[in-house]
């Protein structure tokens, strides 16, 4: 037995108005409605048009997406601009308008969450060696997606 079979909409009408539905609960890119639509059973056709309608009633909006994406990675997981601009060419947003939505970023707030995550995960590390416990701080700052400069001059700042 498997699960509940997804429900197939043929109508195109229907799909757009459900389509709608879905882009107003949150911000969505253009490739992750296109993957909804296929996933209810548009034919191709079909789902371009949708898709060209719902840019032309502003329901989609790669940009809106775009800055809505990273500032919420940034503001809610303290996620680095790697990691973000990893995320959003995930979801198929052009690099330009990658770019535009990363300086939407502030300078300060940016290395302030940067000095708060390493001072965080300082705390927790019980490790002695001055150069290994460094070492450790910057791996995890970089697996949050920031960049290794920032991080070491940030690493710099705590150990003095």
């Amino acid at each position: 037995m498997d699960g509940p079979k997804a429900i197939k909409i043929t109508d195109e009408k229907a799909a757009r108005a459900k389509a709608e539905h879905y882009c107003a609960y949150q911000e969505r890119s253009q490739q992750e409605v296109r993957d909804k639509l296929y996933e209810w059973g548009l034919w191709p056709q079909a789902v371009e048009n949708i898709i060209s309608g719902l840019i032309e009633d502003n329901f989609l909006n790669e940009q809106r997406f775009a800055n809505a994406y990273a500032l919420g990675k940034f503001r809610q997981k303290q996620w680095g601009r790697a990691k973000i601009k990893q995320g959003l060419k995930f979801k198929k947003v052009p690099e330009v308008l990658i770019k535009k939505a990363l300086q939407g970023i502030e300078n300060d707030d940016y290395m302030r969450a940067l000095q708060k995550i390493l001072e965080k995960k300082a705390k927790l590390l019980t490790e002695k060696d001055t150069y290994k416990k460094n070492y450790k701080l910057k791996q995890y700052a970089m697996g949050r997606g920031y960049e290794s400069d920032l991080i070491a001059d940030v690493l710099k700042e705590l150990v003095n």
